[in-house]
């Protein structure tokens, strides 16, 4: 795999990790990926979800879980490597954890779907596990490649359901936690009601309140909040 090709790999978050993945609505999905990761048992791993379910999370948590565990892994996201052609996936194999996220997107691609079934059919033979994340289950994809979809469906399905407002507070608090910051049942209500409740959203704001909160050296109150974020 060629120097280039891993800087077209995702760059892994450090909170990506299977502790930080907080919220019981999936926790037994993560369980489930968590328990395959590496397991000769299953070289194929396919998470399914809508946007806001943290399948790039568990994937990168996995590419976590490998490296520390001394073997190699890429991660790699088709919406940015769609426009480079499917060519470059060649030679991806040699990971010992090749993941990708949102496969969707390139699913009906004749160029696409022929590199991604030789791809997964390479780093089976070589006893390496495949990752990757779809927006539907592979019997909900339009296929051209009737033999990817079959390899497809032949992979553990791992389907997460999307957040309920209460496990989004719980990962709002332990994301803030993490950082330092105490962030009330209150004022993450407050947070709740005035954001969006995408949680890539309420992500951000949390970042800018944190970066905010360290340079006035103020704790998140409800006022403190209005002012940063113009509410």
């Amino acid at each position: 795999m060629s120097g280039a090709q891993l800087a077209l790999g995702v760059l892994l978050r450090d909170d990506a990790r299977w502790a930080n993945f907080h919220g019981e609505r999936n926790a037994t999905a993560m369980s489930l990926i968590r328990g395959a990761c590496g397991s000769d048992g299953h070289p194929l791993v396919v998470i399914c979800g809508d946007e806001d379910t943290g399948k790039s999370h568990l994937l990168q948590a996995a590419c976590h879980d490998y490296e520390q565990s001394g073997r190699s892994a890429v991660c790699f996201s088709l919406a940015e490597l769609e426009e480079l052609g499917p060519q470059a996936l060649s030679g991806v194999e040699a990971m010992d954890l090749v993941a990708l996220d949102d496969v969707h997107l390139v699913i009906g691609q004749p160029d696409w779907e022929e590199a991604l079934f030789h791809l997964y059919n390479r780093a089976r033979d070589l006893g390496h596990q495949v990752m990757i994340t779809l927006d539907n289950t592979p019997s909900a994809q339009s296929f051209g490649l009737a033999d990817l979809r079959s390899r497809f469906q032949e992979g553990l399905l791992v389907q997460l359901g999307t957040y309920r407002d209460d496990d989004r507070v719980t990962i709002l608090q332990a994301r803030a936690e993490q950082r330092g910051l105490v962030l009330s049942d209150e004022v993450a209500g407050f947070i709740m009601r005035r954001s969006s409740r995408r949680l890539g959203t309420l992500l951000s704001v949390l970042d800018q309140l944190d970066e905010n909160s360290l340079r006035a050296q103020r704790r998140l109150t409800i006022p403190f909040v209005k002012s940063v974020m113009g509410w």
